[in-house]
């Protein structure tokens, strides 16, 4: 920039541009421009992202399918429940566990029946139990009154009196327990 260039920006009130170099005016000058249009973006990644969704989606599908066919586990019924349970009160059966399974097969039953009837039995003795039982408007269970109570008292005979029972005497009481919740059960819904 010669001499004159800068007195006469000095005299204009600019002096501080008369410091800049040249370039710097050039560079000032080329960047204010014109709005251009837009400018092309390569595809490279739309290749990718729909491969990826593609996959995605193929995987989301195969879960659903996969969830349809995949067999349900039913739901048991109370009664189906509780003879499960009671099926597995049959390792207990030896005399050397009759107190055992005595008191399991008894806690059995009474929860049965509280849940089954409504009916508090895990609260009460047999005795209390049973009395209720003769006051009970539940036909079912009145119905099934004597075989409880023989059921019952067996019960407690082993696990208060501490006497063991022979084999056969199990298989008898874990039978009648099996035929009291079979009778007593919920209806099948078809």
């Amino acid at each position: 920039m010669s001499a004159r260039a800068r007195a006469r920006r000095a005299a204009t009130g600019c002096a501080w541009l008369a410091l800049l170099p040249a370039a710097a005016f050039a560079e000032a000058a080329e960047d204010i421009r014109d709005i251009r249009g837009p400018k092309a973006v390569s595809g490279s990644w739309v290749l990718p992202a729909a491969f990826a969704a593609a996959v995605l989606l193929a995987l989301c599908i195969a879960y659903v399918l996969w969830r349809r066919r995949r067999p349900r586990r039913p739901t048991l019924t109370l009664s189906e429940r509780t003879l499960q349970r009671l099926e597995a009160t049959r390792p207990l059966m030896h005399p050397e566990t009759a107190r055992a399974f005595g008191i399991a097969a008894s806690e059995l039953i009474r929860d049965y029946i509280e849940k089954r009837f409504d009916v508090v039995a895990t609260q009460r003795t047999t005795e209390e139990f049973l009395q209720a039982l003769l006051q009970s408007s539940n036909k079912t269970l009145v119905s099934h009154r004597p075989l409880l109570a023989e059921f019952l008292q067996q019960c407690d005979f082993v696990k208060f009196a501490g006497d063991s029972l022979a084999v056969t005497d199990m298989e008898a009481l874990f039978q009648s327990a099996r035929r009291f919740v079979l009778e007593t059960g919920e209806t099948p819904i078809a």
